[in-house]
């Protein structure tokens, strides 16, 4: 074999190994990629679920507060009742108790 035969041999092995560690180093760099897309994706249906369970207790405590609302109107309209009735049996105690 001449020596250029071998120089052409050595220079065709080199771009073969070359293209090769540049297609691993692309696959690498590939699967690092899919890697890190799929732990943001699991992260972001983390903080999606925690979002959607805090609206849910939010939409909860609305719930509860319109009751609550409603129990404070129903119970403010009866001392109401109770302070009007109050006054009328004093009036009438006093009309009875002589002074």
């Amino acid at each position: 074999m001449s020596v250029e035969f071998m120089g052409t041999i050595i220079a065709a092995l080199s771009l073969i190994i070359a293209y090769m560690g540049y297609q691993i180093n692309k696959q690498r760099q590939q699967l690092q990629s899919d890697q890190s897309l799929r732990s943001e994706t699991e992260k972001e249906t983390e903080v999606r679920t925690s979002l959607l369970y805090i609206s849910r207790g939010i939409d909860d405590i609305k719930v509860d507060l319109k009751a609550n609302e409603k129990d404070v109107a129903e119970i403010s309209e009866r001392v109401t009742r109770v302070e009007e009735s109050t006054k009328q049996a004093h009036k009438r105690i006093d009309k009875i108790s002589p002074d």
